[in-house]
């Protein structure tokens, strides 16, 4: 222990470099041994190398990060900083808008119409397209709509049925109930048979709620949820909020629907489109609330059944660690069959593998996403998968599960996460895995035992990780998935 000279600052680089607060490392140590764990205040002295752990301590803190206590001992110092890089952003990589006076303002406004005109996008998927890129590009970082949840829920968890609608009658707001909706709204969202109608807001504080809800207190409790949300965050407006459950969902939508289905991008179309963003990630931030809920995730390893606990779907469980996770490279898809993704987030930039606004004609279909579609209802199913993005492999983990929405149509849901930079932060030289790990498939057909020095490198950055799921897809075989069957990695090509 004489050798700890650099001990603290090989822990506060690893912390960071992991994204983990002092409060994540601690909790993390209590998983480890609840008797010995260091606190958060102890952890900071050691950090700052006002106090030497003992070696009960040490070798916690080296579990956690998957390190022998040597590596803390060694007396030399890292060869180079291990912070995180604070530019990096979620998404898809951009493009240079040159020459810049071809994308101004006035030249955008005209082209932008004629292009969707052309490619029959409407102006409310064009709005949509935008958000999903905000969204994607931050990573799903929105404080101002957390403190704003916050602020009403209180950092509850769980919040019941009986407290969501206690708010909501704090806000002067009146429930109702109803068994056949209006015409007009029906008129106005212009749904189909697959879709149901939950819930209805009329001006100025009337909420109607199918009473088929009352069985599926969840769903309620994420409507009422969205409802608050429009008065906390739009001052209840006027306009008319309707939720609508089901495969031509996108949730919630507005009264406009019908006339936005042209290619003219109405400014409503933006405001409406932003708004219902805004509602729905303020709802899943309400029932969610993100310091209790990350620390629920925490102990429980990231499982999709943790949403259960505090009485959430699995939908809003699973977008909410997109947003709650200290690792910021995710992914969420939620699928209908036949080629319907009806909502997108890849803050790490993961290509589509279908298109959300228009079916494709060769996708992959060793996606776990596609693979689920037709399986049991009960159950989740974990992969390891291998993609091109670019030039270069990355390694993918994921978990899909297969549910019935509120209208009884069946979708997946699917959260993963890019592995590349995790194993990068641990001083692996990703690309060189990912590059093996594909030629192992390859050399099977696609499919393959994942190796085992890779194995073991993985394993140690699911167990920093600490996703449980990430360890199962590890004891599958690992997958090459494309992102469209012109780009069919396998041998022979599955489109040849």
């Amino acid at each position: 222990m004489r050798k700890a000279h650099f001990l603290g600052t090989k822990i506060r680089n690893l912390r960071k470099r992991n994204r983990l607060t002092m409060e994540d490392l601690s909790a993390r140590c209590v998983k480890v041994n609840a008797e010995s764990a260091p606190s958060v205040s102890y952890l900071s002295m050691i950090e700052r190398g006002k106090r030497v752990p003992s070696e009960d301590v040490l070798e916690i803190i080296a579990s956690v990060f998957q390190k022998n206590i040597d590596w803390f001992l060694d007396d030399m110092p890292e060869e180079e900083a291990i912070m995180p890089s604070k530019g990096s952003r979620g998404g898809i990589n951009g493009m240079a808008l040159e020459p810049n006076f071809l994308f101004s303002n006035e030249i955008l406004q005209i082209a932008i119409p004629e292009m969707l005109s052309q490619t029959g996008t409407t102006g409310r998927q064009f709005a949509h397209l935008l958000i999903r890129a905000h969204q994607e590009h931050h990573q799903n970082h929105f404080p101002d709509l957390e403190r704003a949840a916050e602020s009403v829920g209180l950092k509850r968890l769980p919040l019941s049925l009986d407290d969501i609608i206690a708010i909501t009658k704090n806000m002067g707001l009146t429930i109702k109930w109803f068994t056949k909706t209006p015409q007009l709204v029906l008129d106005g969202v212009g749904i189909d048979t697959h879709s149901v109608v939950t819930s209805f807001f009329e001006p100025p504080n009337q909420i109607y709620i199918n009473q088929l809800m009352k069985s599926q207190p969840h769903r309620l409790k994420y409507d009422l949820a969205v409802h608050i949300g429009h008065c906390v965050l739009h001052d209840k407006d006027g306009m008319k909020n309707v939720m609508v459950a089901g495969r031509n969902e996108i949730s919630p939508l507005q009264d406009h629907s019908i006339q936005s289905q042209s290619s003219n991008v109405d400014a409503q179309d933006i405001l409406h489109a932003w708004r219902d963003f805004e509602c729905s990630f303020f709802a899943g931030a309400l029932l969610c609330p993100k310091v209790p809920f990350r620390q629920l995730l925490d102990r429980n390893g990231y499982e999709i059944n943790s949403g259960k606990l505090v009485d959430v779907s699995e939908s809003v469980a699973m977008r909410r660690m997109t947003a709650v996770s200290p690792y910021p490279h995710w992914h969420y898809f939620d699928a209908y069959a036949p080629g319907k993704l009806k909502a997108v987030y890849r803050g790490n930039g993961i290509p589509l593998p279908w298109g959300n606004m228009r079916l494709v004609q060769d996708p992959c279909q060793h996606w776990a996403v596609f693979r689920m579609i037709n399986a049991p209802l009960t159950g989740t199913s974990s992969q390891i998968s291998i993609l091109n993005v670019g030039d270069e492999p990355r390694i993918y983990s994921c978990e899909s599960i297969n549910v019935q929405d509120f209208a009884g149509n069946r979708h997946v849901l699917c959260a993963g996460i890019d592995l590349n930079p995790a194993i990068e932060a641990q001083g692996k030289d990703a690309l060189s895995l990912a590059t093996d790990l594909k030629q192992a498939c390859v050399a099977n057909g696609g499919l393959s035992a994942i190796p085992k020095g890779i194995k073991s490198d993985l394993m140690s950055v699911a167990k920093i990780l600490n996703i449980n799921w990430v360890e199962r897809g590890i004891e599958n075989d690992a997958r090459l998935i494309c992102s469209r069957g012109a780009v069919c990695p396998r041998t022979p090509s599955c489109y040849s």
